[in-house]
């Protein structure tokens, strides 16, 4: 069963990837174009030379694009079927399609949100290059901790569900995922290299697009994924549907 479900979550994030490349096409890369913009011109004004490149602009927003997200989505599938695969039967008396959705909504919060929350996405001309390798530590370091705290704040949880009920104890879930989620981000260092004569616009709606391309990206794997796995592991409950 793992293996067919593998399948399916692999086309299943073939097909948010394609959703999320139209979303981006669409709303992200405006505003990379202005940005790109922006960074020409403060380095014109210093005297600087462009610099060369080696992947032309029409590519990296097309093709690239879309060759990036389709293996993005591939390997995202792929590891959303596995974990959906370990999750289905002990996480809950949940429909596939049900715990489809609360795995995209729980990768999604845990992958995306809160990380870019603490340390939110930027547009070329923002960042110095000689802090590439803090920011790439400290962002991962802020997506492990993440899982960390899901984690906890899942088995904490169970716990609190069975001593104080299913609501009291998911509130109390909820409020002990918030506190140590912002312990954690109080804990790492703060980045601010936004230059300050970058078009404020630009980083809000680029930052928008970056969260919103994301959200695209889980909740169709969520749903599309739901659908295909239905019949695997509840072939009898969908042909009762059906029927």
């Amino acid at each position: 069963m793992v293996g067919r479900l593998l399948a399916r979550g692999m086309i299943a994030g073939v097909c948010a990837a394609c959703l999320a490349f139209v979303f981006a096409r669409l709303f992200g890369e405006p505003q990379v174009a202005l940005a790109i913009a922006f960074e020409s011109a403060r380095d014109t004004a210093a005297g600087m030379a462009a610099e060369p490149e080696l992947v032309s602009r029409a590519v990296q927003a097309s093709f690239g694009l879309l060759t990036a997200a389709v293996l993005y989505g591939a390997a995202y599938g792929g590891i959303f079927a596995i974990v959906f695969a370990l999750a289905y039967g002990r996480v809950g008396r949940f429909s596939p399609r049900a715990l489809a959705l609360l795995l995209a909504g729980a990768g999604f919060l845990t992958f995306v949100l809160i990380p870019d929350l603490k340390y939110p996405p930027n547009p070329p001309a923002v960042g110095l290059p000689g802090t590439i390798g803090l920011r790439t530590a400290t962002y991962f370091e802020m997506i492990v901790l993440s899982v960390c705290v899901m984690a906890v704040s899942v088995l904490v949880g169970q716990r609190l569900i069975q001593r104080l009920g299913a609501w009291n104890g998911t509130v109390c879930a909820a409020g002990i995922f918030v506190v140590l989620t912002a312990l954690v981000q109080a804990g790492l260092p703060d980045i601010n290299e936004v230059p300050a004569d970058f078009p404020a616009l630009v980083l809000w709606r680029f930052r928008e697009a970056a969260i919103g391309m994301q959200l695209v990206l889980w909740s169709a794997l969520g749903l599309v994924f739901g659908r295909l796995a239905a019949p695997v592991v509840a072939p009898g409950a969908v042909r009762h549907g059906a029927g």
